[in-house]
């Protein structure tokens, strides 16, 4: 636990690997079913994809081509680094058949250096034998499926146009940690219609999910989204540095100290950003939220 504060990622990946491990993008070239038509259109009314992806990550290229090109960027710094295939633009479990995935999969893990994945996917897009299929991969390598949660409360869900309720989430959270694959959750503090209190009240549910890591991201107002036209029309409260720091150390308190924290906060292109602009690295807010803490006697869990 970061100084017994909170149970950080960095220092439980530590205790997973016996050496450094880097994330790679890879854009495996995936739609998402709230984009095609399938449950909906547009996508969810906060999403740019562009917010997140690196140079590197090209769905033009091959999977081994865009993590060869990762393996590059990071091994001047860290030489002896091994990585894990992040399959992170829009949802990575959404492809037919089975064996396309597979193939896909393989493919990354096929890189040398490459031990383990992370797949990042919505709770709506995975099956009994896609998840089948990843227990047994779990059983040889590392694989964590992250669920895109954003949010407990299925007013919200619908506002946002996410396509799914949150008895959905709750289901392929249970179904993948059932199968013994390492299971993250994604949620965004902030959404249009929930305050503090909103946001804390939803926290022992997310926390109460059987899931192993959690990322949690300040809502960003994205240009070129539906809820940057909706900002426009109609501007509504984003988040202070100060504000979230406050709002997140009061979250921690109310989550299992157990709940390995991945993220606080999301840092997208500041030339993309409409609100909030805070000029704040991620670590630099990390070592904020860490002095509030300290200074007012706050660690994870300690309401949970």
């Amino acid at each position: 636990m970061n100084n017994q504060l909170y149970n950080d990622y960095g220092t439980w990946i530590r205790t997973v690997f016996p050496y450094r491990v880097q994330k790679i993008s890879v854009d495996a070239g995936f739609s998402c079913p709230n984009r095609d038509g399938s449950i909906g259109s547009g996508g969810c009314t906060f999403c740019d994809n562009n917010t997140f992806n690196p140079p590197y990550c090209n769905p033009a290229h091959t999977i081994a081509a865009q993590l060869e090109a990762g393996k590059a960027f990071f091994a001047r710094k860290y030489p002896e680094m091994r990585y894990l295939a992040y399959f992170q633009a829009y949802t990575n479990t959404y492809a037919q058949p089975l064996e396309r995935l597979k193939r896909m999969y393989d493919e990354a893990l096929s890189v040398d250096g490459v031990v383990g994945l992370v797949i990042g996917t919505r709770p709506d897009c995975v099956t009994g034998s896609l998840l089948d299929y990843m227990g047994e991969l779990a059983r040889q390598v590392f694989v964590t499926v992250e669920y895109g949660i954003e949010s407990a409360n299925d007013a919200t869900l619908a506002a946002i146009n996410r396509g799914h309720d949150f008895e959905c989430a709750r289901r392929a959270v249970a179904e993948t940690a059932e199968r013994g694959i390492t299971t993250g959750a994604h949620v965004i503090l902030g959404l249009p219609g929930e305050g503090r209190e909103e946001s804390l009240r939803q926290a022992p549910i997310v926390s109460s999910l059987d899931i192993d890591v959690l990322k949690i991201h300040q809502l960003q107002i994205i240009k070129g989204t539906k809820m940057a036209e909706e900002y426009a029309r109609k501007p509504f409260h984003t988040y202070s540095a100060e504000e979230y720091i406050e709002l997140i150390a009061s979250y921690l308190q109310r989550i299992r100290a157990d709940l390995v924290v991945e993220r606080f906060t999301s840092q997208s292109p500041q030339g993309m950003v409409i609100a909030p602009k805070w000029g704040l690295k991620n670590h630099e807010f990390a070592n904020l939220l860490v002095n509030y803490m300290r200074k007012n006697g706050i660690r994870q869990g300690q309401l949970a």
